[in-house]
């Protein structure tokens, strides 16, 4: 995860860094040159703040397809000189990405893009993915020479092919070179790394590290804490917390709740998880006290600790501490918005518009408070959910905002939601075409349009049927 540089809001660039539906309506509108740059810009520049998880591929693709855009600066990116020096995912996953989208539209130049650059390309794994979806057996069974060639016949190349077999995200093109009867040396090194993959995770489950039945309260926090020790270190107050939970019995209770307030780092973060999670008496006071703790790790596991609380002692708690300005008060807001009820309306809307005046339309909490703002159909609360939508640079969020407004803000039919069927998320995609007012002469040629698209979600066309079929409700 890394933080992307993000334009203004109001730019074409901004737009489509953000994935939003008006970006795609700017670029359509605005001069091809211009648009095609912007475009460019943003699958070369990653500008997902979380690129694991935010989509933004096909809604390049897409916009590829409506501008008949080239491939010549994918191309010169993929194939810099720099592929050799910057090997991250991150680097070249969006384009490879966008030129699957592109190929499974019947772009051949998107094709040969992804099957020249799994055979020479650092990120060659993503590209072999992205093809074993889209090209034919043929395609892929010309490309084992290659792939193979990566891995030199000694011990440590049969290793790392094992191990490159054994991650496949689709295992298709292996179990196509490891069938090929027409290169028999190649399928038999492949079916032999597939046994050794097997055999490795075989092993480990032989060789387990952990804790082990009999071991008292005071093993599992020494375990705990010799993992921190570690170089480097090892974090296992969360699995240590589990261990926990088996051995630890009613006579252990001193014991761990001394350990929660004067233990070393791991142990401590152990014991304030275990006490959260059996609702002890005293976990609320003793978190309390770790929130303000120099160390980061006991800090950020009271405040994680309070976040897995359900009990009623734990949402009275936040009625407290939701004023406070640090992290547990933040956690104390989150907690409000979702599990607060009517009465704590003021203080999630007073949380919401506090958080997004100090820190912004990207703070962590707002995630939850936007959630609550619409649970609660805070209906006051639509224009700092509108400035949320528009600015955050988080695609997730702005879906979390929409549906949002959706429960507390009249003229989102007839407005967000419009511009909603072009988002690059599926979840907004599929909002918008529930609720998008076909009033708006753009929605119905849209619906239709992702109601043909083979590479829409099943969710949104369901959702788009919906719309079509007699008996659905106007907009």
């Amino acid at each position: 995860m890394f933080d992307p540089d993000i334009a203004p809001s109001g730019t074409l660039l901004g737009l489509l860094q953000r994935g939003r539906g008006d970006g795609t309506l700017h670029a359509l509108a605005a001069p091809r040159a211009e648009a095609l740059a912007a475009l460019n810009h943003c699958v070369l520049r990653d500008p997902r703040r979380d690129w694991q998880v935010e989509n933004r591929s096909l809604y390049y693709a897409r916009l590829y397809l409506d501008l008949d855009g080239g491939l010549d600066e994918i191309e010169q990116h993929l194939f810099h000189p720099d592929d050799l020096l910057d090997t991250a995912e991150e680097r070249t996953g969006l384009a490879l990405a966008v030129l699957g989208h592109l190929a499974s539209y019947g772009r051949d130049d998107a094709l040969t893009l992804l099957r020249r650059y799994a055979g020479t390309g650092a990120n060659w794994a993503w590209a072999l993915d992205e093809l074993a979806l889209r090209d034919d057996d043929a395609g892929l069974t010309a490309l084992a020479e290659r792939v193979l060639a990566r891995f030199p016949f000694t011990p440590e190349g049969e290793a790392a092919l094992a191990a490159a077999v054994r991650d496949a995200f689709e295992p298709r093109p292996w179990r196509l070179w490891a069938e090929d009867p027409h290169a028999p040396a190649t399928a038999a090194r492949v079916r032999a790394a597939q046994e050794q993959g097997s055999f490795d995770r075989w092993q480990r489950q032989l060789r387990p590290t952990g804790p082990r039945p009999g071991w008292s309260v005071r093993e599992v926090l020494e375990w705990a804490q010799q993992g921190l020790d570690q170089y480097p270190a090892q974090l296992r107050h969360i699995p240590a917390t589990r261990c926990l939970t088996a051995v630890a019995g009613p006579e252990d209770r001193g014991e761990i709740i001394e350990a929660a307030a004067f233990g070393a780092e791991a142990a401590r973060a152990t014991a304030l998880r275990y006490l959260a999670e059996h609702h002890d008496p005293q976990a609320l006071d003793l978190i309390e006290t770790a929130a303000a703790d120099s160390g980061e790790l006991v800090a950020e596991a009271a405040v994680t600790a309070f976040e897995r609380m359900r009990s009623t002692a734990a949402l009275e708690r936040a009625r407290v501490w939701i004023h406070r300005t640090d992290a547990l008060g933040a956690a104390a807001a989150g907690m409000l918005a979702c599990r607060g009820g009517p009465y704590d309306s003021a203080l999630v809307l007073a949380a919401l518009r506090r958080t997004v005046r100090a820190t912004g339309c990207d703070a962590p909490v707002l995630w939850d408070l936007v959630d609550g703002a619409g649970r609660m159909a805070i209906t006051c609360a639509a224009p700092v959910l509108r400035h949320v939508y528009r600015e955050t640079s988080s695609s997730h969020l702005r879906g979390r905002a929409a549906r949002a407004l959706a429960a507390t803000d009249p003229s989102f039919a007839a407005g967000f939601a419009v511009e909603c069927l072009w988002d690059c998320e599926e979840s907004t995609r599929e909002l918008a075409a529930r609720h998008a007012t076909t009033a708006d002469a753009r929605v119905e040629a849209r619906l239709r349009r992702l109601a043909a698209d083979p590479a829409e979600e099943a969710e949104v066309q369901t959702a788009v049927r919906s719309r079509f079929e007699p008996d659905a409700p106007a907009v």
